[in-house]
Order: structure tokens, then C-alpha cells, then sequence
């Protein structure tokens, strides 16, 4: 399994929406200039160029990912683009949805650790991948004799 945000916009209308603030912001600057605030312009630049800074942060955010390998012997946790990677016995692990923090965690817990997936996902979807990994264990656990 594939696990990524949803994201709202495209790089393309990210650029688009930052454009269009800029020019408003600009706009309201001039008008202000105008009226005798010289500054305004110069407010506008720095405020115009905060919030280029903070969109762009959150929309590379959405870049977070994990994938999920699961098969006879092990369930393999990869968190991307950081690189880091956990795996569990299949036989041992156990999925939890604990409430907590205003939200439910999805954790995945065996031998004392524990590894929180889906982070970045809504509720229904944590809760959805809760029921799917519940299944896929235990489909895997139940072994090839009753299949």
C-alpha cells in the first residue's frame, strides 16, 4: 500500500493562487501609496513574500509518504522522503486506533514498539486502513491450511 495526503492544489495552481495574492496585495499597496502611506508597497513586498514562503512549505509537505509491504513473515513500514523504516513479524504485530491529542492514532505495536502510521490522513481513512490491515493480518495468520 501507497499512502500520500490529498493535496487541493497542483504545483501549477499553487503558482496561480501566489500570483493572484501577490497582484492583490500589489494592488491594495498602490492604492494605499496613493493615499499618502509610502510604505505600503514595501509591507506588501515583505507580507506578498511570507506568504509565497509559508504556501510553499505546506504544499512540499504534502510530498510525506509511506509504503506498506506485507507478506508471509513481515510488515514493512517505509516513511519517505525521510528514508526511515520499521519491520514487524506478521505473526506479532497488532494494529491500534487510539484516541488521543484531539485525533485517533493509528498504531502499529510488537515487542514494546511502536510506530504511528497515517499521520497526514483524515479520520475516516486512518480508520478505513485500521480495518484493512486488521484483515490482511489476519487473513496472513491464519495460514495456508484454511484458506
Amino acid at each position: 500500500m501507497w499512502l500520500k495526503p490529498n493535496r487541493a492544489l497542483s504545483r501549477r495552481d499553487l503558482r496561480r493562487l501566489i500570483g493572484v495574492l501577490v497582484a492583490l496585495a500589489l494592488t491594495t499597496a498602490v492604492l494605499g501609496a496613493w493615499q499618502g502611506n509610502v510604505f505600503a508597497p514595501l509591507f506588501a513586498l515583505v507580507e506578498s513574500a511570507a506568504v509565497a514562503f509559508a504556501l510553499g512549505v505546506a504544499w512540499r509537505a504534502g510530498d510525506r509518504s509511506e509504503r506498506i509491504t506485507l507478506d508471509e513473515s513481515s510488515l514493512e513500514v517505509q516513511s519517505l522522503p525521510g528514508r526511515r523504516s520499521a519491520r514487524f513479524q506478521t505473526y506479532w504485530v497488532r494494529v491500534r486506533l487510539v484516541s488521543g491529542e484531539g485525533r485517533n492514532r493509528l498504531l502499529l505495536t510488537s515487542h514494546g514498539r511502536e510506530l504511528e502510521i497515517g499521520a497526514f490522513l483524515g479520520e475516516e481513512e486512518r480508520a478505513e486502513l485500521s480495518r484493512k490491515l486488521m484483515v490482511l493480518l489476519a487473513d496472513i495468520n491464519r495460514g495456508p491450511q484454511r484458506r
